[in-house]
């Protein structure tokens, strides 16, 4: 810029002094012109290359946030896999297989002989075994051994697809201020549930020498492993819809505020409704009364609050715990049919219209795979699918959730 600004000023004070002298000066000294000309080209090229071009892109942007978004849905995936996962090796009886914890040791298997009659001996020392499976063969063990295996490796997998994409999304600089504590919040959760799972496995390996009932994992141990993985699946899930889903551009109502807030209730039922299967399947509750709609027969059972305190037949009493599955899956799926006639009579964008459909099946088709699954006695593949059910209805929820996010306030 100063040269050219000082270029500027000789060219025209010596025009504006003597036009003769200039163009005698000028014509005389081709050096000083080729000078000047390469001079003013040089200073022009620098300007504009130091200058940032309009269209630069700039980070985070559209293109890095459909990244991260479409990360996170992945790793919610991977989530909802352990969940799954982990329902079947609950319903194999194979969790308490595995009697100690090492991070990195037991990535590796036993693979000699001796090294399984080893594992083998010392799931032998624990109560499972003493009580229940004290006529188990090393093949029948090996079997229980790996579904709970698999099941950790599963959960190690989950914790890389987090923690390694986030080291380098953030050295690259695609996330912004309140995405940085977004996943550190994510990867500390992982961490969390990790520590959490073996908690609840250390439950079933305990000596309970006043207690008769078969070996199990506490129930409230259950709950919050499997309520922790749901939240983790559900911020997940959350957060990359919100970064992938266009913004619907409509006006704001009244009726769509009561919808948005019919919707929040809806989803909160359901969630509950899935954490409320952890008490089912940590007491067995499934494989009392298995008949519908009636508990045997009556409405209400004779049992329902027979422990004392009452309030402890919410936790303890497989009666009452089946009785509020039950209750709480009518009530998902009263509230979720109420949720699509309501939004009959409103004009919504198409997305939104579509999931609330999809979710209204769904509920329809969970329900009837639950009482399935209780009139068969809860074979596993049923009782699997039925747990894959209540993920993929929870994930409907969140759908809608996303979608009527986007009117604007």
């Amino acid at each position: 810029m100063l040269l050219s600004s000082l270029r500027t000023t000789i060219f025209w004070g010596c025009r504006g002094g003597s036009e003769g002298f200039h163009r005698s000066t000028y014509q005389r000294c081709p050096h000083l012109r080729r000078w000047i000309v390469k001079r003013g080209q040089s200073t022009i090229t620098t300007e504009v290359g130091a200058s940032p071009s309009p269209s630069a892109a700039t980070v985070p942007n559209i293109a890095t946030n459909r990244i991260v978004g479409r990360w996170l849905l992945g790793c919610s995936g991977l989530v909802a896999g352990a969940i799954v996962l982990g329902g079947v090796t609950r319903l194999t009886e194979s969790g308490l297989s595995m009697v100690d914890w090492h991070l990195v040791r037991e990535m590796k298997p036993p693979q000699s002989q001796a090294e399984w009659e080893a594992e083998f001996s010392k799931y032998q020392q624990f109560p499972e075994f003493k009580i229940m499976n004290h006529d188990m063969t090393l093949p029948e063990f090996k079997f229980i051994f790996y579904m709970e295996w698999g099941h950790r490796m599963w959960g190690r997998l989950v914790g890389l697809a987090y923690i390694l994409p986030t080291i380098y999304f953030w050295r690259k600089g695609y996330f912004t201020r309140s995405m940085k504590g977004k996943v550190l919040g994510l990867c500390g959760f992982v961490f969390f549930q990790g520590l959490l799972g073996w908690y609840m496995v250390k439950s079933g390996l305990e000596e309970k020498p006043e207690s008769y009932d078969v070996p199990r994992v506490s129930q409230y141990r259950l709950c919050a492993h499997l309520g922790s993985a749901l939240l983790l699946y559900c911020a997940s899930l959350w957060t990359g819809l919100t970064m992938l889903i266009p913004a619907h551009k409509m006006a704001e109502t009244k009726r769509l505020m009561q919808l948005k807030r019919f919707a929040k209730g809806t989803g909160g039922l359901v969630f509950l409704t899935a954490l409320s299967g952890a008490f089912v399947a940590g007491l067995d509750a499934g494989l009392v009364y298995n008949s519908y709609p009636k508990m045997g027969d009556r409405w209400i059972p004779d049992d329902l609050l027979a422990f004392s305190p009452k309030l402890k037949n919410f936790f303890e009493n497989p009666t009452t715990v089946q009785f509020d599955h039950r209750i709480l899956g009518i009530s998902s799926l009263t509230a979720i049919t109420g949720l699509y006639l309501f939004s009959r009579r409103m004009v919504l964008p198409r997305r939104a219209k579509i999931a609330i459909s999809l979710l209204t099946a769904m509920a329809y088709g969970q329900v009837a795979l639950g009482i399935s699954t209780l009139l068969l006695y809860v074979p596993t593949p049923l009782a699997a699918i039925h747990q894959s059910g209540s993920v993929a209805l929870l994930s409907l929820a969140i759908w809608v959730l996303a979608e009527l996010r986007k009117i604007p306030k």
